[in-house]
């Protein structure tokens, strides 16, 4: 459909320059919440396909947050990506910006970082991200590079291009100068640094979460100014978590860490609700979007969710360990959840009959310490609401808990299985 924003349209069919960029194009705006419209695009990718040139795709990390979980991930797998089809990522550790402090969504001015807090922070996140991008076809930078080169005159410059008024465009920016909250004017600086990152590197592409709009097309208006060819814009949407509610978060316990164990990691994909499986495969797997379309077709055709889901499981745990990794973790779910079979690495729980404590109290006891669970209350409540079975029969009080010579299984929940052997 002809638009201000993609006034071209094709006629007969494509050669094969035209097949590869609109291949591109496809991949590129998998998933994407918001972009440059695609004429633009399409020109910039001709340009690159005809001069053999790639693509340049920035991405400006946030030295704050070191740890990496698949919300995360969205705008890296995207990069990935990128890469596949020969594009170069371009890291920028924003190890100047770290200092300001980037007050993107919030009420008050963020604590700045001090240096040695903004390297060890990036050296961690470097590690992690190298899991999902390709290190050989990546260059990092730290924006210290070029802005501490800068003299007095140069910030002056940079600040003249652009009013207090578009700064004001913010939310967060405006909303705090409206209700005459602390508003610094260092704060103007950060989403000024990162459009000049844009210039620093030549970037072709910038990528970031749709909470960082306002930072990145700003990084387009720089470029022109600095007379630069404005750079490619792609937002990635915020995924939610394991409850399907809120935004993935540490904090809210809804979170997949890239680092954890393969049947950890299986597990938790397994339970997110049944409407975000699309939205899992769009933005956590590299599948090609004709893929995933196919397999919103199997749903849409009334297969089981579970089936799709477990397949879902599958491709994000190989995607960050092995495809034996994989294969463990799946038959792993499948002997636990679908047979209700005691994995053989169940950790064993050793009561000891001739201490002065109670038996069912040792193994509360045992299961708080080594950490499985927070409180001795917190394990007697999901005694209450009938979530803990012995032997396949379910105990409702804790003090009902007769042990036994020899070994008896403990189930907790749908998943935590433990051996309890009574000497």
């Amino acid at each position: 459909m002809l638009s201000s924003e993609n006034p071209e349209i094709f006629f007969g069919s494509l050669n094969e320059e035209e097949k590869e960029i609109e291949n591109q194009i496809n991949i590129m705006l998998k998933g994407v919440a918001q972009n440059t419209g695609e004429f633009e695009i399409r020109q910039k990718l001709k340009n690159s396909y005809r001069e053999g040139k790639p693509l340049r795709i920035k991405l400006g990390l946030d030295p704050s947050a070191p740890d990496i979980h698949l919300g995360h991930s969205v705008v890296l797998r995207k990069i990935r990506q990128l890469q596949d089809l020969g594009h170069k990522a371009i890291i920028i550790i924003g190890d100047y910006t770290g200092m300001i402090g980037d007050p993107t969504g919030k009420s008050k001015t963020r604590k700045q970082l001090s240096k040695e807090e903004v390297k060890k922070n990036a050296d961690t996140y470097l590690a992690q991200i190298f899991k999902i991008i390709d290190k050989t076809n990546t260059e990092v930078y730290y924006n210290s590079e070029w802005f501490s080169k800068m003299e007095f005159s140069d910030i002056i410059e940079l600040a003249s291009k652009c009013t207090v008024a578009r700064m004001l465009e913010r939310d967060d920016f405006n909303n705090r100068f409206s209700k005459h909250l602390p508003l610094s004017v260092h704060e103007f600086f950060y989403p000024l640094m990162q459009a000049y990152d844009s210039v620093a590197v030549r970037a072709d592409i910038e990528l970031g979460g749709t909470d960082q709009t306002f930072n990145i097309l700003l990084g387009r208006n720089i470029q022109k100014a600095y007379g630069q060819s404005p750079q490619l814009t792609l937002f990635m949407p915020l995924l939610e978590g394991t409850d399907g509610i809120e935004k993935m978060s540490k904090s809210l316990g809804n979170y997949i860490g890239i680092d954890e164990s393969p049947v950890v990691m299986y597990e938790k994909v397994m339970k997110i609700p049944d409407d975000l499986i699309i939205k899992y495969y769009t933005l956590c797997t590299d599948l090609h979007p004709n893929e995933i379309e196919k397999i919103q077709k199997k749903l849409t055709n009334g297969v089981n969710p579970r089936d799709i889901k477990m397949l879902l499981a599958y491709e994000i745990t190989m995607l960050y360990h092995s495809r034996a990794d994989a294969d463990y973790a799946q038959e792993h779910f499948k002997m636990v959840f679908q047979n209700e079979h005691i994995p053989e690495d169940a950790p064993i729980l050793n009561i000891n009959r001739e201490s002065l404590i109670l038996p069912s109290e040792q193994v509360i006891e045992i299961l708080v310490r080594e950490g499985y669970f927070k409180s001795k209350s917190e394990v007697r409540r999901l005694f209450i609401q009938g979530g803990v079975k012995l032997d396949g029969i379910q105990i409702r009080n804790s003090d009902d808990l007769n042990l036994k010579e020899g070994e008896q299984v403990l189930r907790i929940g749908k998943s935590k299985y433990f051996k309890i052997i009574l000497k």
